[in-house]
């Protein structure tokens, strides 16, 4: 059975108090609608289609290339809504399912029970999802006929005492037979204020004769809507809530999950301990039995196994196993950190490459740069990379001992157990069995003392 997902974003969103489109709003750092496109993908939907309205092109162009979409000129109600992809899906599907971009916690899994319940409801118009909550907030109310279908859904303000009682509730999330939707969505007839409401479906279908199935959600979090900024932080907070609670489940140490922000995308491997105030965003992995210190932030970056990293950030960066960071360490987009270095206090590495048992001790800036391994780097080192108009390269070979304090400027290349003494400034290349020394430096051999590795 083909299926089309339409996605109703066309709302205005006044309450938010926005400039920006409430469904470009972010939730576990991805727009609304993009939350909703991915659930809907994941269900293999065949055709995904967004109704766009307020600020229609600002949402197609965060769609593009994921999803079609279709332009609700006048915001005249959900009926309406769904009504303006008629002429784009009709023929090309067998269930349509209708969602919202605004309700960011729905998940794929309970979208398919839906699905499911529609595909055996032989003969049936649609399936519909219904909640089940202490407090109805002014939502309409589900009267079930005596086989269980839906019978009909009362508005609260139509509501008499008895069914004002009900608490299971519309929650606005559909799969219809394709073919009976487009027939049905002209006969909807306007309210006072000129909307159509996809609700009054039920009334139409049950007057033909035809089933309409309810399905409850299972975690009422599911649907709630994001109308506020109030809202919009209460949702973060639920799938927050959920991500830690999976990684926990999975064998991940939390200190404290309600100051712990991890992204949905974000893998951690078994044993590895989170402390209080981490950040975790983007496409970023973890290893098993690293220890992520309070006050980090790791974007778009991997880390090996048996890492240690404290208060530091860490963006588009690749850390093997056994590496050690901070405090106050800066990997920026390219630092790539070999097996077993160590990268202390007020460090910071960008496109460049240490290799295996480098240390960096701290108050050093490495940029475009290749460092063989067991290097030692001195406090204050930096690789002076940029001329003002172009970017150069930095090489320093494996057992090199760079100084406190030593400027290079690159493009050079300082040789393979080479020296620079503390304070140098080294304008060209460094040969090996030599130490450059002094401003601008000079090349001096090594004499066996100062060659000796044991040497500080």
């Amino acid at each position: 059975m083909s299926i089309a997902t339409v996605i109703l974003a066309a709302g205005q969103g006044t309450r938010m108090k926005s400039e920006t489109p409430k469904v470009l709003h972010c939730v576990g750092g991805q727009p609304m609608v993009l939350r909703a496109i991915q659930t809907a993908e994941r269900i293999g939907a065949d055709h995904l289609v967004v109704v766009v309205g307020h600020q229609a092109e600002a949402v197609a162009q965060a769609v593009r290339g994921r999803a079609e979409t279709v332009l609700q000129a006048q915001q005249l109600g959900t009926g309406h809504a769904v009504l303006q992809a008629a002429e784009l899906l009709r023929g090309r599907c067998e269930l349509v399912l209708v969602t919202y971009a605004d309700m960011p916690l729905l998940r794929s899994e309970t979208l398919q029970r839906l699905i499911e319940a529609q595909r055996a409801n032989q003969g049936g118009s649609f399936a519909m999802l219904t909640v089940t909550l202490a407090d109805p907030h002014g939502y309409g109310r589900i009267l079930r006929a005596a086989d269980g279908s839906v019978a009909a859904i009362i508005e609260e303000a139509e509501c008499t005492p008895e069914q004002r009682a009900i608490r299971e509730l519309n929650a606005g999330v559909y799969a219809f037979d394709a073919a009976w939707l487009w027939q049905a969505l002209p006969r909807i007839q306007p309210k006072s204020k000129g909307e159509y409401y996809l609700t009054d479906l039920v009334e139409i279908a049950v007057a033909e004769g035809r089933r309409v199935v309810g399905i409850q959600a299972s975690d009422p979090d599911e649907v709630v809507g994001v109308n506020t900024r109030v809202h919009l932080a209460e949702v973060e907070a639920i799938l927050r809530r959920r991500i830690n609670q999976h990684h926990m489940l999975n064998g991940v140490t939390l200190i404290d999950p309600a100051t712990t922000y991890i992204e949905e995308s974000v893998q951690i491997g078994a044993d590895t301990v989170i402390y209080p105030n981490v950040q975790l965003r983007g496409n970023t992995v973890i290893g098993s039995h690293c220890l992520i210190d309070s006050n980090t932030i790791i974007v778009d970056s991997q880390v090996g196994n048996h890492c240690r990293i404290t208060a530091s950030v860490i963006e588009g960066a690749t850390l093997e196993d056994h590496v050690q960071i901070g405090p106050f360490g800066h990997l920026r987009q390219g630092a790539y950190l070999c097996e077993g270095v160590h990268l202390g206090n007020f460090g910071e590495v960008k496109n460049s490459r240490l290799g295996r048992g480098t240390r960096m001790g701290h108050f050093s800036y490495i940029g475009d740069a290749e460092i063989g391994e067991d290097v030692n780097i001195g406090a204050g080192t930096v690789t002076v990379n940029f001329d003002g108009v172009r970017k150069h390269k930095t090489i320093i070979g494996d057992h090199a001992f760079i100084g406190c304090d030593s400027m290079l400027i690159a493009p050079v290349t300082v040789a393979p157990s080479a020296r620079t003494a503390a304070g140098a400034v080294v304008t060209r290349d460094v040969p090996e069995g030599h130490i450059a020394i002094g401003v601008p430096a000079r090349m001096r051999p090594l004499q066996p003392l100062e060659s000796d590795a044991s040497a500080e």
